[in-house]
C-alpha cells in the first residue's frame, strides 16, 4: 500500500491528496514516464508502460461489474424499447465525456508542463484558468475527491448486498438444487428452506472483508484477480446462454416504462457506465499513449453493446418477474448454482480494489500524524472502521436495485456526466469555445443535473416505501403470532 510519506499532507489540513489513486494503481503502478510532449509519441525506454491490449482488459474490467447484472431491471424500467435506445444514448455521452477528460488532462498538462494529471487534479488547474474561480481551485479537486470516495464506497456497498442476496439463495434453495435446469418464470429460484435475513449475511462477510482490505500490497491479490475475471467471465457466458435459450414471447412487455421510474432506470445505467474514474490512470500508463482513443473507442464500444444486449435478452427472458441482479432470477440447478458463488467470488476479490480508492485517500494523511510505532495499528484500525461503516450502509438498504440506482444517481452522475463538461469549459476558457460546443456541454451538464435530482429522489423515496412496507408486514405477523 501507498506509505505515508508518498502522500502530500497540505498546509490547510485537508485529508484529500493531491494524487488521486486508482484501483488499477493497485495492480498496475505507473512507470517512470516522460513530459506529456514525449508522451505524444512514445515512452522513453520503449517498453516500459502497458500494451494496447493490456489498457482494453484494465478498461474493461474496470465497466463490468455488478452494474451489468442490474440492467435487464433497468430496462424494464425505461422499457423494452426506450430502454435499449437510452442505453445507446447514455452509452455515447458517457464515451464523450471520458474523451473529454482525456483532452483535458492533455491541454492542461501541456500548458502547466506535468507528465500526468489525475482527475482532481485536472478539475483544480482548470478552474485556475478562470479569474474568479482561481482562489477557489483547490476545492475543485476535493470535491472530485470527495465524489471519488462516495461512488467507490458506494460500490462496495452494493457489494455486501449482492453478495447477501446471492448467497442467501443459493442456501434456502441448496435441499432442493438439481441437475435440470427448468424454466419457472414466476420464481426461478425456489425456496424451501428459508434462512437468516440478508442482513446477517453481510453481518457474517463483514470480518472477511475486513481481512481482505489488510492485505499490505495488493498486487499479492493479483493471481486471485486474474481467477476472479476469469471465473466471472465464464459466469457471463452461461448468463448469456441460458437467457438467450429461454426468451419468452417479448410482445406483452410494456414498449416504453412509466415516466416515475424512468428515474431508476438512468441511476443504474449510470452506474453500469461510470468507469470514468479509471479512464486517466490507464492512459498514463500506456506504452504509446497516443493509441488510447483507440482503446477507449473499442473498449467502450465492447462495454455498450454487453450492456444493451444482456439488459434486453435479460429482461425478455424473465419479463416481469427480473431482479435486482440478473443471477437472482437463474433456476434452482447446479450449473447456475454454481454462477451465482462464482460471481460472488469475482466481487468478494474486486472489492479490496474498489476499496483501495478511498483507503488511500482517507487513511495515509491521517497516518502521517501518528507516532511512527502507531502507524500501523491507525491504518488497520482506519480500514476496519471504513468496512465497517461500509456493511453499516448495506445493512440500512438492503435492496439491491435501489443502493444500485442511488449510488448511480448521487455520485457517479457527477463524475461521468457533469463534471468532464465543465472541465472543457474552464479548461479551454482562455481559448475560446465556439458556442455550439458551449451548448453542447452545458446540455449534457444539465442532463446529468436533472438525473441526480430525479434519480436521488425516487431511490430514496422507494427506499422509504419498501422499509415501510416490510414494518406493517413484521407488524402483521407479530399480531397473528
Amino acid at each position: 500500500m501507498m506509505a505515508s510519506s508518498d502522500v502530500d499532507v497540505r498546509a490547510d489540513g485537508s485529508l484529500f491528496s493531491d494524487q488521486n489513486p486508482s484501483e488499477m494503481d493497485a495492480l498496475c503502478p505507473s512507470p517512470p514516464g516522460p513530459t506529456r510532449p514525449q508522451r505524444n509519441y512514445e515512452r522513453i525506454g520503449g517498453r516500459t508502460g502497458t500494451s494496447f491490449c493490456q489498457t482494453l482488459i484494465h478498461l474493461l474490467k474496470g465497466n463490468i461489474g455488478t452494474g451489468l447484472l442490474g440492467l435487464p431491471l433497468a430496462v424494464k424500467n425505461a422499457g423494452l424499447v426506450l430502454g435499449p435506445v437510452s442505453l445507446l444514448v447514455m452509452g455515447v455521452i458517457a464515451v464523450h465525456c471520458m474523451r473529454l477528460l482525456v483532452k483535458c488532462s492533455h491541454h492542461l498538462s501541456a500548458k502547466m508542463n506535468r507528465p500526468s494529471m489525475t482527475y482532481g487534479e485536472v478539475m483544480q488547474y482548470g478552474m485556475e484558468n478562470v479569474d474568479w474561480l482561481r482562489r477557489h481551485s483547490h476545492w475543485g479537486r476535493r470535491i472530485v475527491n470527495l465524489f471519488l470516495i462516495i461512488t467507490q464506497i458506494g460500490f462496495c456497498c452494493v457489494y455486501f448486498v449482492f453478495l447477501s442476496d446471492n448467497v442467501k439463495q443459493v442456501v434456502e434453495a441448496a435441499n432442493a438444487t438439481t441437475f435440470s435446469c427448468q424454466t419457472n418464470y414466476s420464481n426461478q429460484t425456489q425456496v424451501l428452506v428459508p434462512s437468516f435475513d440478508s442482513r446477517l449475511y453481510m453481518l457474517f462477510f463483514l470480518p472477511f472483508f475486513v481481512l481482505l482490505v489488510y492485505t499490505p500490497n495488493l498486487k499479492f491479490l493479483a493471481p486471485l484477480s486474474l481467477v476472479a475475471n476469469l471465473v466471472m467471465t465464464a459466469s457471463l457466458i452461461l448468463i448469456y446462454f441460458y437467457s438467450l435459450t429461454n426468451i419468452t414471447n417479448p410482445t406483452d412487455l410494456p414498449k416504453v416504462g412509466r415516466l416515475k421510474d424512468y428515474p431508476l432506470f438512468f441511476g443504474t445505467a449510470i452506474f453500469a457506465f461510470e468507469g470514468i474514474g479509471v479512464v486517466l490512470p490507464l492512459e498514463n500508463k500506456m506504452q504509446r499513449p497516443q493509441r488510447f482513443s483507440l482503446v477507449l473507442y473499442s473498449g467502450m464500444g465492447i462495454v455498450t453493446f454487453l450492456y444493451i444486449s444482456l439488459g434486453t435478452i435479460g429482461y425478455m427472458c424473465f419479463g416481469e418477474h427480473i431482479g435486482g441482479s440478473i443471477t437472482l432470477n437463474l433456476p434452482n440447478c447446479w450449473t447456475y448454482q454454481a454462477v451465482k458463488l462464482l460471481y460472488c467470488f469475482g466481487i468478494f476479490i474486486t472489492f479490496a480494489l474498489q476499496f483501495y480508492v478511498p483507503a488511500e485517500i482517507l487513511i495515509p494523511p491521517v497516518v502521517a500524524r501518528v507516532p511512527e510505532r502507531w502507524e500501523t495499528p491507525v491504518d488497520l484500525l482506519l480500514r476496519t472502521i471504513l468496512v465497517i461503516f461500509t456493511c453499516a450502509l448495506a445493512i440500512l438498504i438492503p435492496e439491491l436495485d435501489l443502493v444500485i440506482s442511488l449510488v448511480g444517481s448521487v455520485s457517479s452522475s457527477f463524475l461521468a456526466l457533469i463534471f468532464p463538461p465543465v472541465l472543457q469549459l474552464v479548461a479551454f476558457h482562455t481559448e475560446g469555445l465556439s458556442p455550439l460546443v458551449t451548448a453542447k456541454n452545458v446540455l449534457i451538464s444539465a442532463v446529468g443535473l436533472v438525473g441526480f435530482l430525479t434519480g436521488t429522489y425516487v431511490a430514496v423515496e422507494q427506499i422509504i416505501a419498501r422499509n415501510g412496507l416490510k414494518h406493517e408486514e413484521a407488524a402483521s405477523a407479530y399480531m397473528v403470532q
